[in-house]
């Protein structure tokens, strides 16, 4: 649903969009866009096509805690190295994309590299560390071409968790795709030093 800014004597209208219908959209419309609808997760492709995300389930959300929680635990407990992310979190991406993981850090070196224009309100920069799950509304080829764009444009290590089935993807810049059967703790390797994340309050 649309809202539709009429005339200063008229009521807000509302309108229905097919999904076969696209909005395109400018970064800075997306931006404003934002601004104005701050319940709503939204991500923009690198066409300029606008992708609205509803709220999550309470089961995903819990999990989404889990995750972003240990990561902020690691991050603090590490002498905060970088930056560390939840899912409110957008990054404008080299091509152009912008887009929320549901969890994300960025290497301190490449962070102060930025200009504070460049951090703005969505961030110049793809983090090095992504973190995305799939809920029971989401198509899980979608979000694999999410983390392979993720990867493309400079992220050095991704997990998607394909919570139905109890697996993880796990993604690295340079190589292919590993697959997880239910695994117990995922390493945060070379990337996130000392970082190991046990799943047992991810799959629980």
């Amino acid at each position: 649903m649309v809202q539709i800014p009429t005339r200063p004597e008229t009521e807000t209208l509302s309108i229905d969009l097919p999904k076969t219908l696209a909005l395109y959209v400018t970064q800075e419309q997306f931006a404003a866009l934002a601004v104005a609808n701050r319940y709503l997760r939204l991500e923009r492709t690198a066409q300029g096509e606008l992708v609205v995300n509803p709220p999550t389930g309470w089961e995903t959300g819990k999990r989404n805690l889990s995750i972003s929680g240990e990561l902020y635990l690691w991050w603090r407990n590490a002498g905060e190295p970088g930056e560390a992310f939840d899912s409110s979190t957008g990054f404008i991406l080299p091509n152009g994309a912008t887009r929320s993981p549901d969890a994300s850090w960025v290497a301190q070196e490449r962070w102060e590299a930025l200009t504070p224009e460049q951090k703005g309100t969505f961030p110049n920069i793809c983090p090095d560390f992504v973190v995305e799950l799939r809920s029971s509304s989401d198509s899980l080829k979608s979000l694999q071409d999410k983390m392979k764009e993720y990867i493309e444009n400079g992220a050095k290590l991704g997990w998607l968790f394909d919570l139905q089935h109890r697996k993880v993807e796990i993604y690295r810049s340079g190589l292919a795709v590993e697959v997880l059967e239910n695994p117990a703790e995922l390493s945060g390797e070379d990337v996130l030093p000392g970082f190991i994340l046990n799943l047992h309050r991810v799959w629980g």
